[in-house]
């Protein structure tokens, strides 16, 4: 989160709001973007004193995507894509912050490696029932092949259906843990 003060920060565990909050991505398809989202998805911020001290950990899970077909999103969930059946959800686990960028780990299909996501502060403040909220947005772009997602199916000219790269957006609000 991009926070101008420091003093505007505080320190606790928050957990994410799925009905204000948002897992994105886009992929090429032949000429044209596919966009799609993954409905169900859980996870925590952990603020401290100093922006530094910010943690982030998700889990989302892969059988919630949803392209607007039905046939499509059927086919991402089989083994040419995210083999939904073998493996577990996808997770991130910040390692680093600096205020404007988490570095952490994304996995997928057991495949572990690093990612940066750009990381924008959109505010905090109290709701209308008393919680403190919190709400930030992120991206990063990843190649599918580097997490064994390398379906395609070749096109004249040497190019591909497919895309590689994946265009990764989330829109979050966070609560702030009243017991944590």
């Amino acid at each position: 989160m991009t926070v101008n003060t420091e003093s505007h920060l505080i320190a606790g565990t928050w957990t994410i709001d799925p009905s204000h909050s948002e897992v994105g991505f886009t992929v090429r398809h032949l000429m044209t973007k596919v966009r799609g989202q993954f409905e169900s998805f859980e996870g925590k911020v952990v603020t401290g004193t100093s922006v530094a001290e910010t943690k982030a950990e998700a889990s989302i899970d892969l059988n919630s995507i949803n392209t607007r077909d039905a046939q499509r999103d059927g086919h991402l969930r089989s083994s040419d894509f995210f083999d939904v059946e073998k493996t577990g959800p996808m997770t991130f686990t910040s390692t680093a912050f600096d205020g404007t960028t988490a570095t952490g780990d994304l996995t997928i299909k057991g495949v572990t490696r690093p990612v940066t996501l750009d990381v924008e502060f959109l505010g905090l403040d109290a709701d209308a029932y008393g919680g403190q909220r919190i709400g930030f947005e992120a991206t990063t772009e990843i190649n599918r092949k580097d997490f064994g997602i390398d379906f395609n199916i070749p096109l004249d000219g040497g190019r591909f259906v497919i895309g590689d790269k994946v265009s990764i957006t989330l829109s979050v609000q966070a609560v702030l843990d009243q017991d944590a």
